[in-house]
């Protein structure tokens, strides 16, 4: 089953702070930073299959179908985030989410950050 972007916002949390929790960085890891990471889709604002990511005050938006980032800055966690996208299933996972809240568009019910 497909995930859902809380799922995948979860994924990206984890993923940030063990790449960053190696012997030189562990007294620069603040863990809690990454604790109000969100990943949303705004269908109606951009048409366009992207994703938006917010990391503490920043904020930046990647295109689905190459993953290059369109708008903002993440500052030093934006290289993470990339490589995080190019991961094998990352893209994929994301276009899946994309194309459930397209056809659930307009629907009360999702559950999915639109």
């Amino acid at each position: 089953m497909a995930k859902t972007l809380n799922e995948l916002a979860a994924d990206l949390k984890v993923y940030l702070i063990e790449l960053q929790s190696d012997a030189h960085n562990k007294g620069n890891l603040r863990p809690e930073r990454y604790n109000n990471l969100t990943l949303k889709m705004n269908i109606a604002a951009n048409p366009n299959p992207h994703v938006q990511l917010y990391v503490g005050m920043s904020a930046a938006e990647f295109e689905l179908k190459t993953g290059e980032k369109t708008d903002g800055s993440l500052g030093p966690d934006e290289r993470y985030v990339i490589r995080w996208l190019e991961k094998p299933n990352t893209l994929v996972e994301l276009r899946s989410c994309w194309a459930r809240i397209e056809k659930n568009r307009g629907r009360v019910a999702d559950k999915f950050q639109v």
